[in-house]
């Protein structure tokens, strides 16, 4: 998988290592690269709330610059990884990224379908530890409004549909393989919702990060084979029609015993209202 998944291509140049643990985003200056493992093709006109992130001044024109992916909560508010919008993924710090935008209703990305929206404004989360991965979320704040039905819910605290065994799909665009086969069109793989001593065990802390049950989730397979992977980073893991976390971090794609970190929808709320 990754570490804060910025899952992107740029991130896993920068440690040297595809199988790295770190951000699921995409190296500068090219253009993200990792697609959901395990996954199938979807429509985004079925989860028009499923976005991407593209900048082709630091990515370039292949699949619309598209780096991170992001999610719809209100009209011109989308969810993203804190990750995605650092110097290391961008290649530049984000205040000379001169055209960050969000790509709604686009299934392929060599192709103009959809829109593109100009973001007006990052807010990062002020408490985003990037050593640990905890918090690693963004407010990304667009120029235009997105119609109503683009929204998705999100859950709560206490929510059912983070209760282990819950199933749950990951949307993206990035690595398909775990080996650089970046998706043009959007995927889902279906994964389920873990225990979180799973991911305790799995990631007890080190330099790659420390699952935290408070501000993580933590979903896939046991047995490996269906993740998130670079490029997906900031994309939308959703179980039960809602959204209950962002692609965020792990070790390698897939991997056996390295399930998906994901940002817990219920912290990022909590803070968001700290904040407003």
């Amino acid at each position: 998988m990754r570490p804060p998944i910025v899952r992107t291509l740029a991130q896993a140049l920068v440690l040297g290592a595809a199988a790295a643990v770190l951000p699921l985003a995409s190296p500068a200056p090219a253009a993200a690269d990792s697609v959901v493992i395990g996954g199938r093709p979807v429509r985004v006109a079925d989860s028009p709330w499923t976005v991407a992130l593209a900048s082709r001044d630091r990515f370039g024109g292949t699949r619309s610059g598209q780096f991170c992916g992001g999610v719809v909560i209100a009209r011109s508010t989308v969810l993203t990884a804190a990750h995605c919008m650092r110097e290391e993924v961008l290649g530049v710090p984000l205040g000379r990224v001169r055209d960050l935008k969000v790509i709604s209703g686009r299934d392929d990305l060599a192709t103009n379908t959809g829109n593109e929206i100009s973001v007006r404004r990052v807010r990062i989360n002020p408490e985003y530890d990037a050593y640990t991965n905890a918090g690693d979320f963004a407010v990304l704040t667009l120029s235009e409004a997105l119609p109503e039905a683009y929204t998705i819910r999100t859950a709560g605290a206490g929510d059912a549909a983070y209760e282990p065994g819950t199933g749950a799909a990951v949307y993206g665009w990035g690595d398909t393989t775990g080996g650089g086969d970046y998706a043009r069109t959007l995927h889902a793989a279906d994964v389920t919702v873990l225990a979180d001593k799973v991911c305790e065990e799995a990631y007890p802390g080190s330099a790659d990060g420390t699952y935290t049950s408070a501000s993580m989730v933590c979903a896939g397979e046991l047995k490996g084979g269906r993740d998130a992977c670079q490029g997906d980073s900031g994309g939308p893991l959703v179980a039960q029609g809602r959204l209950i976390g962002l692609v965020s971090w792990g070790d390698g794609c897939g991997q056996a015993g390295s399930p998906g970190v994901y940002t817990r929808i219920s912290d990022v709320v909590r803070v968001m209202s700290r904040y407003a």
